[in-house]
């Protein structure tokens, strides 16, 4: 496999005319990346300033999909500029939102992604939204967000990347104003990993982040209002003494992070919060039960429904993410309705899900590296199900007595939204 010692950040461009933007990254100056938005909406008038701030910070953080293609250990920033917080806020991203891919290919997790500051200081930007815009991703958690601040009275509105096709019913469905965003990732990255170079996950709800923030400049709008769960936060595996978590850019730790940059670049005029961080993924579930029927033919949490080439929405019913949005459903919707969801088949009972179960119980292994629960929800939800399945009784673990799955935990959503929707979490 080739090597290379420098990653370059070549430039970016923004057609408002064209309403694209075009990121450009480069291996030593021989190898050469192009990445296309393109944002497929009208957009309001914006100040120019705070959009080139977002862009440049979109720039930076989506790097991340080519850099870890041979890791080089220099990074060379050829356009944009890097203060000390936002340097350091890309080398962490970077550095835990990679864990699972140096777990996966058997790196070290400590590996530090040396970005640099190359200016002093950078001014605050100021943006002139207001609003809220609601990042629709497909599944239940992004609908309950929806459903929650539909008759709050706030404005609102949605918007997606990616899988237009599939998400179109579902958007539809919502009667919500909806922005479409494409992202185009070069196609080298394909070829590259057929030739060796290193493959693997990454931070993508970072990226989504980002671009959210663009979003929201653009039409105007000051929250981008995300549906990442409490559940979230709990670590997948540890690795060489180190904590890797699938979901670090959804976890409260990089929201936290995150928050602190936009307040750093932007003052208090743009915002990024998680609306469902104080719940469980059973109490979403829960949430979620009485829009079953609304949503269940145009909605997915199964990751494999998204992937690239498909054009609408399913459940494969053989992933750990189906396994674990099944049991959780178990409790709050009837056998038959949440059966004919998966085409008739009941994963609870299904022997080829018998390991997974046991990873998403803690009972063997390691957690499952998907966008699932934690231990203890899972155990919870078990016990829930083993009363209408007692043949689910092979699965013998403890309860964490402390643990209620419907308490209201702790979050970062700012005080005048929490004053709307505190109390429609309350049990």
């Amino acid at each position: 496999m080739s090597t290379y010692q420098k990653f370059i950040f070549s430039d970016y461009a923004f057609n408002p005319t064209e309403r694209t933007l075009v990121l450009q990254y480069a291996l030593d100056d021989t190898l050469h990346f192009t990445e296309t938005y393109r944002f497929d909406f009208p957009f309001t008038t914006f100040d120019p300033a705070a959009l080139d701030v977002a862009l440049r910070q979109l720039f930076f953080i989506a790097g991340v999909s080519y850099y870890k293609t041979f890791l080089p250990p220099e990074i060379d920033v050829r356009a944009g500029t890097l203060d000390a917080p936002l340097a350091a806020f890309l080398s962490k991203t970077y550095q835990r939102g990679l864990g699972e891919f140096y777990y996966v290919n058997g790196l070290d997790p400590r590996s530090n992604v040396p970005f640099l500051a190359n200016v002093e200081h950078l001014d605050t930007a100021r943006s002139k939204g207001e609003g809220l815009l609601i990042g629709i991703g497909g599944g239940k958690d992004s609908l309950v967000s929806a459903e929650l601040l539909r008759d709050s009275g706030l404005d609102i509105a949605t918007w997606s990347l990616n899988h237009r096709q599939q998400l179109t019913p579902l958007v539809e469905r919502t009667g919500l104003p909806h922005y479409f965003v494409e992202r185009e990732w070069d196609p080298q990255l394909k070829t590259l990993n057929v030739q060796g170079a290193y493959n693997g996950h990454v931070p993508i709800s970072a990226i989504i982040a980002a671009v959210g923030t663009v979003v929201c400049i653009l039409t105007g709008r000051g929250d981008h209002v995300v549906s990442n769960e409490q559940s979230a936060n709990e670590p997948t595996l540890v690795y060489n003494g180190i904590a890797i978590n699938h979901q670090y850019s959804k976890s409260q730790e990089f929201e936290r992070g995150y928050q602190a940059l936009l307040q750093h670049s932007f003052g208090d005029s743009l915002r990024y919060y998680s609306l469902l961080r104080p719940l469980s993924e059973l109490r979403i579930a829960e949430l979620f039960a009485p829009h079953f029927d609304t949503y269940r033919d145009v909605f997915s949490s199964c990751n494999t429904a998204f992937r690239h080439g498909n054009d609408h929405v399913f459940w494969d019913g053989t992933c750990a993410k189906c396994a674990f949005i099944f049991l959780v459903f178990t409790p709050f919707v009837d056998r038959r309705r949440l059966e004919a969801l998966f085409s008739g088949k009941n994963l609870l009972l299904d022997p080829a899900l018998r390991t997974t179960y046991k990873q998403l119980l803690g009972i063997e292994g390691d957690k499952p590296l998907d966008c699932v629960g934690e231990v203890r929800e899972s155990r919870v939800a078990m016990q829930l199900a083993q009363e209408q399945y007692p043949e689910l009784g092979m699965y013998e673990f403890e309860l964490d007595e402390m643990y209620n799955f419907r308490a209201v935990m702790s979050h970062e959503i700012p005080g005048e939204i929490w004053e709307i929707i505190g109390p429609m979490l309350q049990p």
